[in-house]
């Protein structure tokens, strides 16, 4: 409990009279941190904090990559700022020894503000040199942590953009004949032999990196730092995020295995304009990168560029690429599903040259000035089309149905009509692509008349819909005709139900196994869909483990 002379110690609080003392003594939080606690996360709603012992370090994170801005020491205040912008804090506040602070919630402030305008006008004081500082730091050039230097069709350089883009690392591409090339790489320029060719910021030169070494170096975690875990998840989209995020939260030792980059299929979408929570919409990059920020904070693993060859359903082990092994007392199947693939002759010639499966937004970069094409009428290929259409100079959907309302929100088609360079060709396809070293050119039929156009083209995006790719899984999980995997009554009408019990909703036809998101059997597919679904797989955990914890007991 905080007293009076705790609060009069503060030098901000040291001329108020007795009763505003113990006014605040009464109403502050009295908050307790352990070494390397938290007082207050970024991105938490405005507050006035004050540092009562021990030392309090102030962090941000750039570019992935964590700064120390500062320190609070007794007597000192922090807070000020996001009281002042209206905004929630843009850094950390975390315990660099055991410390103690006290907190003055928004409206506890403004009262004592009202009735002690000394006070009001040193936090403002304070908060205008503060926001200087900053302004300083943002406006220092953050040089970026890799530069790429490869050509422009490069099939490995722009597998390498994508996994840096995809996991928030920025990163300068320059093309060996550009002319800036001199001032982004310092020496000779790296032969075309050796390109892609890489730098990192701490001038570590690679050539022709495979996506695992290059994740090493950057820090990013491709290993299991236990080999026993309550609960592995495999796959890092939405619904695996919010998984990690619930099990983490509630104390399980938790793991998450992704072969790419975290975010799934909803990372490469441009925008989402109706996910709760967010009124002008959010990235799909955006959305996961929050998510996957939060999921660590709270202790989950995270492991990229890890491949599940198999499992072993009977002791849950789950063995990755290079025959490395983790064991869970529970998993959590959240694969998602993958773009399905046209059969176009000599399309997958130009895959990464021109030809892309999805909208990932590091793909922009090409599309500079060109005429691109997206094959699809569902939310998806409209929001991609919104995205490209302020970079490519045209963008064309090819649809083969007739119209777009069939399977477009209205709120994306009143907004594809509103932009003049977009054009939507109904009741067509692409039936030929055409092309040296990347693709130029396709021909589109139109399905009405039969005629077949040539048009110059200088990118083909695909959302022609998705597969669940689950050939991998054992055949004591049980899927439906097309690779879904059934859970909850879907197991126990097809005739794979539990030995001793009914399925939980999210369960497989293998105990303590369960399946969320698009993989699983389900008629909606939607984002806040899998992370609802992420969520309440681990509640279901908690009541698996809880039941085996019965059955085991003495």
């Amino acid at each position: 409990m905080l007293t009076i002379d705790d609060v009069a110690a503060i030098p901000l609080f040291s001329t108020l009279s007795r009763e505003q003392l113990e006014r605040l003594a009464r109403n502050a939080a009295n908050i307790s941190l352990s070494p390397a606690e938290f007082a207050v996360h970024a991105g938490e709603e405005p507050a006035l904090y004050a540092v009562l012992s021990g030392k309090i370090e102030v962090v941000k994170t750039f570019d992935g990559v964590e700064r120390t801005l500062g320190w609070r020491n007794p007597g000192q205040i922090f807070g000020e700022v996001p009281i002042a912008l209206g905004s929630p804090f843009p850094g950390g506040y975390r315990a660099a020894e055991p410390s103690r602070v006290m907190r003055l919630e928004l409206q506890q402030y403004y009262a004592l503000a009202a009735v002690a305008p000394e006070v009001s006008q040193k936090v403002s004081a304070l908060a205008r040199e503060r926001i200087g500082g900053l302004q300083s730091l943002t406006a220092e050039p953050q040089k970026p942590r890799v530069t790429i230097v490869c050509q422009r069709w490069n099939t490995e350089g722009g597998e390498i953009r994508r996994f840096l883009s995809r996991n928030q690392i920025s990163f300068n591409w320059v093309t060996p004949d550009a002319a800036e090339l001199p001032s982004l790489w310092a020496g000779p320029c790296p032969p075309d032999d050796d390109c892609p060719a890489l730098r990192l910021a701490d001038g570590t030169t690679l050539v022709h990196p495979n996506i695992r070494e290059l994740a090493d170096r950057l820090g990013l975690q491709t290993k299991p730092r236990s080999g026993e875990y309550d609960v592995a998840i495999i796959g890092a989209g939405p619904a695996g995020l919010a998984a990690a995020v619930y099990g983490a939260s509630e104390g399980l030792r938790t793991i998450v295995i992704e072969r790419e980059a975290p975010g799934g299929q909803a990372g490469t979408s441009s925008r989402i304009e109706n996910y709760l929570g967010f009124p002008s919409g959010v990235s799909g990059d955006e959305l996961a990168s929050r998510a996957l920020q939060q999921a660590r904070r709270l202790g989950a693993e995270i492991l990229v560029t890890r491949s599940v060859t198999r499992i072993d359903p009977a002791t849950r082990t789950v063995v990755l690429d290079g025959d490395e092994t983790v064991h869970a007392r529970t998993l959590i199947l959240a694969t998602g599903v993958s773009w399905r693939r046209l059969a176009i002759d000599g399309f997958d010639r130009f895959i990464g040259k021109g030809i892309y499966y999805g909208a990932a937004r590091s793909e922009v970069g090409v599309t500079h000035g060109l005429n691109v094409h997206l094959i699809g009428a569902g939310n998806s290929a409209g929001q991609a089309a919104l995205y490209f259409a302020n970079h490519a100079n045209t963008v064309t959907l090819v649809v083969r149905g007739d119209s777009l309302e069939k399977s477009m929100s209205q709120y994306l088609i009143d907004q594809l009509r509103s932009k003049s360079n977009i054009t939507a060709l109904l009741n067509a396809e692409i039936i030929a692509v055409h092309g040296e070293t990347n693709l130029t050119a396709i021909d589109i039929r139109d399905n009405r008349s039969q005629e077949v156009h040539r048009q110059d083209c200088g990118g083909v995006f695909c959302f022609i819909g998705a597969d669940a790719e689950t050939e991998w899984l054992p055949k004591e999980i049980a899927r439906d005709g097309r690779g879904y995997v059934l859970t909850g009554d879907d197991v126990r009408k097809a005739g794979h139900g539990l030995p001793d019990r009914d399925p939980y909703l999210l369960e497989s036809s293998v105990p303590g196994v369960f399946a969320c998101g698009d993989v699983r059997l389900s008629p909606v597919k939607r984002v806040a869909a899998a992370v609802g679904e992420g969520s309440m797989a681990i509640a279901f955990v908690h009541q698996y483990l809880a039941r085996e914890g019965r059955k085991t007991a003495p």
